[in-house]
């Protein structure tokens, strides 16, 4: 993937392989606001006159990736710039000057010693800075808790991150505190040898115990913010999730997932595709009513479920590496969020009442029908 206009040369290969892999949140590179005086002409062109060694080539290749946005829409490049039109770039890495600000947010630490740190971040909480998101980060918190650090202020773009959650996914993170330990981290992560694992609470019951969804992962042609499962490798990467169920509660199931591979959204875009959106994820169909019944009281209770957890059901639950130093393999595990915990305990207490609750639902429908009945005739 294109990372950037003049100055790839900067990143390894090793790097640019992670980023394409773990890409998330966007960093804006270029911005300009286009003249009032300004004719009609093909932003590729207008673009080549205006941003320093970019060849028209580059920017029709950051086009095709929709990393060329007009008013905060991606556009192709044969788009036509008008005047007053916003034009910026954004890219899934951060620029190389770019300062993290220190800020002193609390985080959760399970484990630190002088190589490493596990964290296990809160649902909501982005991990990196990026386009309209400048602060209160992950990384803005550990600039700041790992600020006496000289590895952390070279690495000031993003001090110690080795890998990403999603801004609503709960859970485990490993942090590096020297350079050693990021070598060997972003190696286990590059080879795949780290082991993660997830849980997550998703829509509909399983035939199976146990399964596992592969294909290749790429951008959705219609919403370069959604991904979506293929199976041409011309439109993704390849891509490894197995999963195996822990508790059935009626119209969801907890499953937990390992991943073999670690593509953007990749149990969400997994999930999804086998018709398992995970609970309450909006992005990817799971934030309706998609198993149940019709009755009134069970579409309240799921609109309670998701004003309870507004965010998708998905948690790292744990996290295994080898230590760069001690060169043994260390597990950790992490205890499901509040909202996460809550949500499954309403599920597990409406399983149990359901027959009666469904039964009186229907009792009073049949009133109804045989009241509506008899007024007719």
């Amino acid at each position: 993937m294109w990372l950037s206009l003049d100055r790839m040369e900067q990143y390894s290969e090793e790097e640019i392989q992670q980023f394409e892999e773990q890409e998330q949140e966007l960093f804006e590179h270029f911005r300009i606001v286009v003249d009032k005086g300004q004719s009609l002409l093909r932003i590729d062109k207008f673009l080549m006159n205006r941003m320093e060694n970019a060849s028209r080539t580059k920017i029709q290749a950051a086009a095709d990736v929709g990393s060329i946005l007009v008013n905060e829409k991606p556009v192709k490049s044969s788009y036509k710039v008008k005047p007053l039109d916003v034009i910026s770039i954004v890219l899934p890495t951060p620029p190389k000057d770019t300062e993290i600000v220190p800020e002193d947010i609390p985080i959760t630490i399970i484990y630190e010693d002088e190589q490493v740190m596990l964290v296990n971040k809160n649902p909501g909480m982005v991990v990196h800075p990026g386009y309209n998101n400048v602060s209160g980060t992950l990384v803005n918190a550990l600039a700041w808790h790992l600020k006496d650090l000289a590895f952390a202020k070279e690495n000031n773009v993003r001090p110690g991150l080795v890998h990403r959650i999603d801004k609503n996914t709960s859970g485990i993170l490993v942090i590096a505190k020297s350079d050693i330990a990021m070598t060997h981290l972003a190696k286990q992560f590059f080879d795949h040898s780290i082991e993660r694992t997830y849980q997550a609470l998703v829509w509909g019951d399983f035939e199976e115990e146990e399964g596992t969804i592969t294909g290749y992962i790429g951008r959705s042609a219609k919403d370069r913010k959604v991904f979506q499962l293929y199976d041409d490798p011309e439109k993704g990467k390849w891509s490894v999730t197995h999963y195996k169920v822990l508790e059935r509660l009626q119209y969801v199931t907890l499953i937990e997932c390992r991943l073999e591979t670690g593509r953007t959204h990749q149990i969400r875009v997994h999930l999804k595709s086998i018709g398992h959106p995970i609970f309450s994820d909006d992005t990817y169909g799971g934030a309706h009513v998609v198993k149940g019944t019709s009755f009134a009281r069970y579409k309240q209770f799921v609109e309670n479920c998701f004003a309870l957890m507004p965010r998708q059901g998905l948690h790292a639950k744990s996290l295994g590496f080898i230590h760069p130093i001690l060169k043994k393999k260390l597990m950790f595990d992490s205890e499901l969020p509040a909202d996460f915990a809550a949500v499954l305990e309403k599920w597990r207490h409406y399983v149990q009442f359901k027959p009666y609750e469904e039964e009186e639902e229907k009792h009073k429908l049949d009133n109804a029908e045989q009241k509506l009945m008899s007024q007719k005739k």
